[in-house]
């Protein structure tokens, strides 16, 4: 089993190269780290990645990297809660604008070498 300080540098690692592999898609990135605090003792929400498509769309980001597929691979480990926590922290993104444009949610899933790019991978509803 991988330490706390293994799976962050996973995680980072898999950030980037998530970001640089979207980018090569042709989105942009508007912002990394996007957090929100809930309030006392309850749970905010965190977007790894906040995306902009050519066409205007923003899309945020939930990127998931595991060494390997044990336990349903990176993609699986996006969850109900962990749905709740980005909705949750899109909409608090989203209340800050003039104008809300159209947005999706979508996961990079990376399972060793394999990098999958879940588009539209759950809805807010």
């Amino acid at each position: 089993m991988a330490g706390k300080a293994e799976a962050a540098s996973r995680g980072e690692e898999g950030e980037q190269r998530a970001l640089q592999w979207l980018q090569q898609q042709g989105l942009t990135l508007v912002q990394r780290h996007y957090r929100v605090a809930r309030g006392p003792g309850a749970r905010g929400g965190e977007i790894d990645l906040v995306m902009r498509e050519r066409d205007g769309t923003l899309v945020f980001v939930e990127v998931r990297a595991r060494a390997g597929t044990m336990h349903g691979g990176a993609a699986a480990s996006v969850g109900a809660a962990k749905q709740r926590s980005l909705v949750f922290a899109a909409r608090h993104y989203l209340a800050r604008l003039a104008t809300v444009p159209p947005c999706r949610f979508d996961v990079v899933a990376i399972d060793g070498e394999r990098l999958e790019w879940l588009k539209g991978a759950f809805d807010a509803g």
